[in-house]
């Protein structure tokens, strides 16, 4: 793992929040503005908390709970209302993509290869992406769209807190709820006509209903007294910034405290309760 060379509070890697938003680029922006009509069209989006201008102006990890196929475009609308510039850490089929694919990449996500043994190589693309380009990357520590039977977050990896240890990163806890409203789980890779026109009615259903799209930005997560370095930290660390997203997610979903109020039968459970259920 490649850390930074300086404090994360160094002023001369420090850049105004307004003008690093400015700066991304104008496929991305211009992305941003078809996702926001869209996630407009298909519910309510209700987003609270922020992120301060002091730690927008350096590294910044966002840390984002998965519970369905299109939540990723929810978090960039959320984004793009409170002008954060976010990146993705992505799957790299995705990536592999003809038209999607090349959106990514023209506009700096970082590509993490799942399931290889090159995977590992994502954390320092991120540690080295966080030091090239001061706009923020977006995680999901679970890693896949969360099958705990209550949709609350699994237990989440260690390679969000090892970019962060490494990086002297702020992590942000980015709670969300009713994305999975959206569009139902079905086949995450449709095989078939019949998959696609099945994820197609589920969301016009969700057209009719109009979903509360719920995010929440909390505050940066504590990870001092943690070193790169000391054995089980990356663990500790993990366990921190996953509390701090279940935190988030409790105020978003108080009538809904054991199981989600929508039922979508295609989703698959593994029958573990999350460590973090509260």
């Amino acid at each position: 793992m490649v850390a930074l060379p300086s404090s994360p509070n160094d002023p001369t890697r420090r850049v105004d929040p307004e003008q690093l938003y400015r700066s991304a680029p104008r496929l991305w922006r211009a992305a941003l503005r078809v996702d926001r009509l869209v996630v407009a069209a298909t519910g309510r989006l209700e987003v609270s908390g922020d992120v301060t201008d002091a730690v927008r102006g350096g590294p910044v990890l966002l840390a984002a709970n998965h519970i369905g196929n299109v939540d990723a475009l929810v978090l960039m609308a959320a984004c793009a209302r409170q002008r954060i510039p976010v990146r993705f850490l992505a799957t790299g089929g995705l990536f592999d993509t003809p038209v999607l694919g090349h959106l990514l990449r023209a506009t700096g996500h970082v590509r993490a290869d799942r399931g290889t043994r090159t995977v590992a190589e994502a954390l320092d693309r991120v540690v080295h992406a966080l030091a090239d380009d001061p706009r923020p990357v977006l995680v999901y520590p679970e890693g896949r769209i969360s099958r705990e039977p209550g949709l609350w977050p699994e237990r989440g990896k260690t390679g969000i807190s090892r970019m962060a240890l490494a990086s002297g990163a702020a992590v942000i806890p980015v709670s969300q709820w009713g994305a999975h409203e959206a569009i139902d789980y079905g086949a995450v890779r449709p095989g078939s006509a019949r998959d696609i026109l099945a994820l197609a009615g589920s969301w016009v259903r969700a057209l009719r209903r109009r979903p509360r799209l719920r995010v929440h930005f909390g505050a940066p997560v504590d990870l001092s007294g943690l070193s790169a370095e000391r054995t089980g930290d990356a663990a500790r660390a993990r366990d921190r910034i996953m509390r701090a997203i279940t935190a988030g997610l409790v105020e978003l979903r108080p009538d809904e405290p054991d199981t989600p109020a929508h039922v979508d039968p295609t989703r698959p459970t593994t029958g573990k309760r999350s460590p973090w259920r509260p």
